[in-house]
């Protein structure tokens, strides 16, 4: 398995909104490629400086359909994030590999 996790320190004053719209519209549009199996979102607890920072992670049966959703859906969900909360969040993103699951 595979998981794709994003971690996203967004600014306070736009977090509200910005939950809302992950909840309600962009995790349920990645899950809609039908390419991860499952999808959770965390919040980091740690102090940042002026954000609230998040980890989303995505769940991948293997490698080919995490590739397959980089390749035909990760630029154009990524430009609606952007489109929307330009300059209001810092995101990263991380491939991790399960090598023991629970």
């Amino acid at each position: 398995m595979i998981v794709y996790n994003v971690t996203i320190s967004i600014d306070a004053d736009a977090h509200d909104e910005w939950l809302t719209w992950m909840k309600d519209e962009h995790i349920p549009e990645v899950m809609s490629t039908g390419l991860f199996t499952d999808s959770r979102m965390m919040k980091v607890l740690a102090d940042d400086d002026g954000g609230i920072t998040y980890a989303i992670q995505y769940t991948a049966p293997d490698m080919a359909h995490y590739e397959r959703y980089r390749d035909g859906h990760a630029l154009r969900l990524q430009a609606k994030t952007q489109e929307r909360y330009g300059g209001r969040f810092v995101a990263f993103r991380t491939l991790l590999q399960v090598v023991h699951p629970v």
